[in-house]
Order: C-alpha cells, then sequence, then structure tokens
C-alpha cells in the first residue's frame, strides 16, 4: 500500500463569508443577535436567553431593560420551528415578573400566542405559550382579549394532550378565565366537563387540584351542574372523598359537591345512591379543619331551598352542624353557624337545634372573635323568631347577659341580630322583664346611633318592644336614647321610618316622654312624613296621635280640639294657637319669661305646691308661689283670699254629684251655671264688648310678674275661659266633653246627650246628639250643633 496523502481542503469562494465562532459573555451582545438573519444564530441566541432567564427574575428584568422582548416577539411567528419554538420558551419563562407581563399586554401577544396552539405545532411550543399565556390570564383585561381572540377552544382541547405541562398550564389558564362569567358559559358550550373529569385521573395531583378548583368555580352555574351530573360527576367527587390517598383533594372536592347541592334533584340522587349519608359521616370522621368548614358551608348552600331542608332534616344534618360548634377552630364554627341559621326555615329541624344546639351557640356570644359571635347570634335570631320553645332555651342557657353585651359588638351583623334576639325573647313578659333589669334600653341607645340602616332598624324595633315599661322608657330617656330616635324619624329608609315610628308611638305612652319627645321635634317630623303619600305609614299617624294625646297642652295649641278621651290632668297649659314652624315652648320656659303684652297662658293645676316645678325654679318669694297655684290649695290660711280665687278641686267638690246636670232640663242647668258665676256670671250679647276681660287678665299678670296665669285666679273670663274651665271639671267629674277652640278668643265645649223616649214608646234608646254649651250669654242652655244659635255661639 502506498502512502496516505492528507486531502487539502479547497478554498472557499471569494464572496463567501469564513465562518466566525465567538464566545459571548454578556446578554447585550446576545440580544443583538436575536437582529441575526441566521436562522442558527437566531436560536442558539434564544436558547441562551432562555437559560439566563430560568435562572432569576433580576435577569429577567435586565433583559426587559436590554430590550429582549420586543426582538423576540418579532421572532414567535418565524417561519423557523426552532427560532419559534426558542423564542416562545423565552417568553413563556419571562411572563411570570409583572413588567414583562406588561409590555407583553402593550404588545398584544396573545393572538401571537394562541396561533401557536394549533394541533401540528410542537409540543415544546404548546407548553410554553400555554405558560405565557397562563401567566398572563392572572390581569383582567388579558382575560378579555384571550376570550374574544378565541383562546378557550384550543385550550380546551390542549386538556387532552399528552404532555403533562401542557394539560397543567391550559388548565390553570382555563381556571384563570372563568373567573369571569362570559368565559363560564363559553367553557360549558365547548363542552369542557368531559375533559376536566378526565384530569381527576390525572397522576400528577397539580393538575387534579386545578381541574377541581376550575369545576369549583364554573359548577356556580345551574346548567353547568347539569352537566356535570349526566357526565357521572358526582361519582367522580365522592370517589376522591372516599379515597385517602387523594385527602389533599378533599377540600376542593367538596367545594364542588355544595354548589352541586344546590339543586333538589342532585341532591336527591346523592341521597338515593346513599352518598349523602357518607357525606355527613365523612365529614363527622374528618379532622382536616377546611374539609369540615366546607362541608358546613356546602350544606349553607343547599339549605336555600326548601326541599334540600327537608332531605337534608331526613339526614339528621341538624347533628353534624352540633358537633361541628364544638370544634375548635373558628372558621368551623362560623360555617357552621350560618348552616344552622340556613337549615332553621325547616321547622323540625328548628326544633332539632332548640332542645340541642342553642346552648352551644349562647356560649359563641362570648367569643373573642367578632366573626363567630356574629354567626352565631345571626343562628340565635333565626331560631327564636316565632318559636317561644327556642326563646326560653336562649334565657335557660343564660344568654340574656351576652345578647345585651353584643349590642355593643363591633359588626354591625352582630348587633341587628342581638336586638331581634332580644325582641323575640321579649314577647314573653318574665324574660321581657329580665332583660330590661340588665339594663338594655341604655345599651340600645348606640345602636340607634348607628349609621346602617338594618341596625337602625332592629335597634328601633327593640324599643318598641320594651318601650311598653314605664322603666325603661325613663331608662332610655336617661340614657339619651330619645334624641337618635328622634333623628332616625328623617330616614329614607321605610323600614327604618316604620320602625322607629313604632317605637315613638310605644315611647309617647307617658306625659314625660311624650313632652321630651315633643321637645326634640318628634311632631315636627311626624307632621311632614304624614303629610307625604309616599313617606306616611300607619305607625307614623298612630305615633302622631300618641304623642298629641300625651302632650295635650301642645295638641290644644296645635290642634285647637280635645276629645272626650283627653283628659286634662294637672299641669295642662292653654298656650294659645301656635303656627307651623314656631317651638312650643315648656311651661318651665314660659315662666322664665319677661312679662309681655302677649295672650296670657292659663294655667292648670291643683296639685300641693311643693309638686310644682315650674314655678318654683321661676319664683324666689314666696308671695310668687302662693300666686301661680291655684290659690285653693295655697298653704295659706287665709280663707278670704281663698275664698275669692277658685281652683278645680273646690269646682269639682261643688259639682260632685252633678254628674247628670248636662240635660236639656232647665232644673239642672246649676252645673252649667256655676263656671259662668265663677267667670263674671251671664253676658248679654250686645253688651259683650263691654266685658273687660282683658284688662282683669292684664292686672292678674301685672300681680304675678309673670305671663302665666291660673286659671284659679281669673275672675272675669271669656269664652275659652270658660270653655277649658268646663272641660277641667268635666273630666275630673266623668263627664264626656270635648275643647274646640274657634277664632277671636271664642272656644266652646261639645257634649253628647241622648233624648228622652218618645211619648207611648218605653225603652227606646235613641242615638245621642250633640250640643254646644252656653257658658256666656244663657249658662245652661244647650244648643243643637249646626244649629243657627249654636253657629252664633261660635263665631263674631
Amino acid at each position: 500500500m502506498g502512502k496516505k496523502v492528507k486531502k487539502e481542503v479547497e478554498p472557499l469562494p471569494k464572496d463567501v463569508f469564513d465562518p466566525l465562532l465567538i464566545e459571548s459573555k454578556t446578554a447585550a451582545t446576545v440580544v443583538l443577535m436575536l437582529n441575526s438573519p441566521e436562522e442558527e444564530v437566531l436560536a442558539k441566541a434564544c436558547d441562551a436567553l432562555y437559560k439566563f432567564a430560568s435562572k432569576g427574575d433580576e435577569n429577567k428584568v435586565t433583559l426587559l431593560g436590554l430590550g429582549a422582548v420586543e426582538h423576540l416577539y418579532k421572532l414567535i411567528s418565524h417561519e423557523d420551528p426552532i427560532v419559534r419554538r426558542n423564542a416562545i420558551m423565552v417568553f413563556g419563562i419571562m411572563a411570570s415578573n409583572h413588567d414583562v407581563k406588561k409590555l407583553l399586554r402593550e404588545l398584544d401577544v396573545t393572538n401571537s400566542l394562541i396561533s401557536q396552539l394549533a394541533p401540528e405545532e410542537d409540543v415544546v411550543i404548546h407548553e410554553f405559550a400555554t405558560l405565557c399565556l397562563a401567566h398572563m390570564a392572572v390581569e383582567y383585561t388579558t382575560k378579555v382579549q384571550i376570550f374574544e381572540q378565541g383562546g378557550l377552544e384550543p385550550l380546551i382541547r390542549l386538556l387532552g394532550s399528552p404532555d403533562p405541562d401542557v394539560k397543567k398550564n391550559s388548565v390553570e389558564c382555563i381556571y384563570l378565565l372563568v373567573q369571569d362569567f362570559q368565559s363560564r358559559a363559553a367553557v360549558r358550550a365547548l363542552n369542557v366537563i368531559p375533559p376536566l373529569l378526565e384530569l381527576l385521573k390525572s397522576e400528577y395531583p397539580v393538575i387534579q387540584l386545578l381541574a377541581l378548583k376550575t369545576l369549583e368555580v364554573i359548577s356556580k352555574d345551574r346548567e353547568t351542574r347539569i352537566i356535570l351530573g349526566e357526565n357521572k360527576g358526582l361519582d367522580c367527587l365522592l370517589k376522591i372523598l372516599e379515597t385517602n390517598e387523594f385527602s389533599d383533594l378533599h377540600v376542593e372536592a367538596l367545594a364542588v359537591l355544595g354548589n352541586c347541592l344546590e339543586d333538589v334533584h342532585t341532591l336527591q340522587l346523592i341521597q338515593q345512591t346513599g352518598g349523602l349519608k357518607k357525606l355527613l359521616s365523612f365529614v363527622g370522621v374528618s379532622a382536616v379543619p377546611d374539609i369540615q368548614k366546607n362541608a358546613a358551608k356546602a350544606i349553607t348552600k343547599a339549605a336555600y331551598d326548601s326541599e334540600n331542608r327537608k332531605i337534608l332534616n331526613e339526614e339528621e344534618v341538624e347533628k353534624c352542624l352540633i358537633n361541628l360548634l364544638e370544634i375548635d377552630n373558628d372558621g368551623i364554627k362560623v360555617a357552621a353557624s350560618q348552616a344552622i341559621s340556613a337549615m332553621c326555615e325547616n321547622l323540625a329541624s328548628k326544633r332539632a337545634f332548640g332542645l340541642q344546639g342553642i346552648p352551644q351557640l349562647v356560649q359563641l356570644l362570648s367569643s373573642d372573635n367578632d366573626e363567630v359571635k356574629e354567626a352565631a347570634v345571626t343562628a340565635l335570631a333565626n331560631l327564636t323568631a316565632a318559636s317561644p320553645s327556642n326563646a326560653s332555651a336562649v334565657a335557660e342557657a343564660e344568654g340574656i347577659e351576652p345578647l345585651v353585651n353584643t349590642l355593643n359588638a363591633q359588626r354591625d351583623g352582630a348587633v341587628a341580630n342581638a336586638a331581634t334576639v332580644l325582641t323575640n325573647l321579649a314577647m314573653q313578659e318574665p324574660f321581657r322583664i329580665n332583660i330590661q333589669s340588665r339594663g338594655v334600653m341604655s345599651a340600645l341607645a348606640e345602636p340607634l346611633r348607628s349609621t346602617n340602616s338594618q341596625v337602625q332598624s332592629k335597634a328601633a324595633f327593640a324599643v318598641a318592644a320594651f318601650g311598653c315599661d314605664a322603666d325603661a322608657r325613663t331608662e332610655l330617656r336617661n340614657a339619651g336614647g330619645l334624641q337618635p330616635l328622634v333623628e332616625l324619624l328623617h330616614s329614607k329608609n321605610e323600614e327604618v321610618r316604620r320602625n322607629v315610628c313604632w317605637a315613638v308611638m310605644v315611647c309617647a305612652s307617658d306625659e314625660l316622654t311624650a313632652v321630651e319627645l315633643c321637645r326634640l321635634g318628634a311632631l315636627d317630623i311626624l307632621e311632614e312624613i304624614n303629610i307625604s303619600t309616599r313617606c306616611k305609614n300607619n305607625f307614623s299617624e298612630a305615633a302622631l296621635q300618641k304623642l298629641l294625646d300625651n302632650n295635650l297642652s301642645q295638641k290644644y295649641s296645635q290642634m285647637g280640639y280635645l276629645s272626650p278621651s283627653n283628659i286634662i290632668t294637672d299641669g295642662f297649659y292653654d298656650y294659645g294657637q301656635i303656627k307651623r314652624g314656631v317651638k312650643f315652648l315648656s311651661l318651665e320656659e314660659l315662666s322664665m319669661q319677661e312679662l309681655t303684652d302677649r295672650r296670657a297662658i292659663i294655667f292648670i293645676n291643683a296639685k300641693p305646691q311643693e309638686d310644682v316645678l315650674a314655678v318654683e325654679e321661676k319664683a324666689q318669694d314666696s308671695s310668687y308661689e302662693q300666686t301661680i297655684l291655684s290659690p285653693s290649695i295655697s298653704r295659706k290660711s287665709s280663707r278670704e283670699k281663698a275664698g275669692s280665687m277658685v281652683s278645680p278641686m273646690e269646682e269639682k267638690q261643688e259639682l260632685s254629684g252633678q254628674r247628670s246636670s248636662l240635660s236639656k232640663s232647665s232644673t239642672r242647668e246649676k252645673g252649667l251655671r256655676f263656671v259662668a258665676d265663677k267667670m263674671g256670671g251671664p253676658i248679654e250679647r250686645d253688651k259683650l264688648h263691654d266685658f273687660s276681660w282683658e284688662l282683669h287678665i292684664s292686672e292678674i299678670e301685672f300681680e304675678l310678674k309673670c305671663n302665666v296665669v291660673p286659671i284659679g285666679k281669673v275672675k272675669k273670663g271669656t269664652f275659652y275661659h270658660r270653655a277649658l274651665l268646663f272641660k277641667v271639671i268635666a273630666d275630673r267629674i266623668g263627664i264626656g266633653c270635648s275643647l274646640v277652640r274657634g277664632e277671636y278668643n271664642r272656644a266652646w265645649n261639645e257634649v253628647k246627650l241622648v233624648d228622652d223616649s218618645p211619648q207611648g214608646i218605653a225603652g227606646l234608646l235613641l242615638p245621642p246628639q250633640e250640643y254646644i254649651v252656653d257658658l256666656m250669654f244663657e249658662p245652661g242652655f244647650l244648643m243643637k250643633q249646626g244649629s243657627a244659635e249654636a253657629d252664633q255661639y261660635k263665631h263674631i
């Protein structure tokens, strides 16, 4: 053999560049290489950038600053598959950075990435394109873009990819997209349920978890739940719960099942297959808090339907929930309490909870966790509604004290429901007295100041329930609770306004509270409410009437009328006709005023003078105290002065035994003449203008140095003095009599009398006729209402 001769390399053509191998040590150089026209250079540059970006977030920020994203964006649609693949790989890894995602949205890369999800593309492209989309789908705007650009269909198709990373990225992206309701409807139409159920069989827990999370979101829609049932999804979920190996998936599986339990058909199906009993048993033995909490939430969702509540009651769900209340986990206690609230709509469940669950709920009222406290008191509110036995159980469990304390809780829901429970208990008098003794009215003063309409409404309702007790009204008054109550009459909320009107009506049952309510402006506000057809209600009208009926001085000033049932008592004063919007002054305020030339205030009083506070505050000298009071009850022994002035008590004594004096018979006119005699006697009609009663009243005012004149001091009185005195005496001796104010100092009394039976018809009871009482011209004369003489008496 001959010797081997080395073959000479043929030189390259003169117009061809000799290959140059470069070793780059900076990312900036590699980024510049992305502009190369050579596919091999581009592929290697992208590969190098992928490795660099994979090392940490700082490197991604570096590449972003070098402008790599803009260059890579051009390459994801490159003709060469390797260049395209490597560029998408860099995008996929860099998209986890917030600033990179922001730039990608500005470049609108989603459409290009979706186009790379075609079946014929390389699986690596699928992996990193879906990864990039999953990172970007966190933002709402990108969700919308992916949906509008048709990204859901290829993503759902890729759920069946042989590559687990593609499956994982695709289902994660779908999970993020279905947070929007439009995408939920779209994936249902694209038949996403079968591939998602298939993913539950995956050997990778992360894929199973993402599939369950996606099912949890989309199963909130009833149509999706139907499809899930048709594809035997419930069996898959129950199988997961029965398998201990899948314990890390139990929480999410329960969440999906909880959504499904909302449908009666689904719950019936699970019950028939024994799945519901297994589910409740599983919850009972589980020691995982999230599982127990989600189970309670699932029961809550199911219990919104009446048929579901019936099914759950048949499976004795109450025992399960009561057991959950005993677990030392606040989240579980909240969820169990909420489930109990929902199940209370079923009467059988309500009874079952009343026998066993109420003591545990009462204990939770003392929890340091506000959410637990709110959930427990809400459950108690539902349990005690229209259930006296459950209300008794709350009281027996010593729940009254913590309930009153809960009125000061931080959460509005807790306060509102505590007020509701206390109101439910107040339906039984022993409990109402017990609650009242613990200062409930003082505790309700603060909730009345709340800005939450629910708290306002329930607090006002509670005031109405407890306000029937005089001590409770005094407590509320002393605690400053009337002011916020009156302010709530301005509420725009109809329920609040109605309950507040009810509370005002109840609180106005005594004179002190009624006067205070009027002083705070309740009367004016109620009048405005009753003028409005939109705002007024039955309680507003009743409240206004009750206020006036227990504050007769103001009623007579505003309305100019007192009915026979309006009994004038000591302390009443005739302030005169008051115009709308003018403040009605109290007797104390009037007695402190300087003497004016305005109309005198006529005061009624027959109490011992030590009981009269208004005038004692005003007067410093004993002579004033003697004269402001009705003279007959003055402590002075002078019979001359006592004889010259008349009090209602003396008049009552003189007229005792004359109860039937109001008759058309002339023999019974003495009672009516009595009033006239005390006020200056009969006056002839044509000499009325000569009757100088004004001068007489002015002299009394000057003597007393006060605008308030006791009626017992008046010896010359006109129409309105006489009518008032007759009303006072009639009320005290039991004669039904009304007092009506007219114009120009006119006032009169109206009485109803029954005429004698016609001759020959014994025992016939005729309907009563209304008469006007003459106290001026012919004392004792009764004028039939509507007659000419009656009209002449009432008008000038």
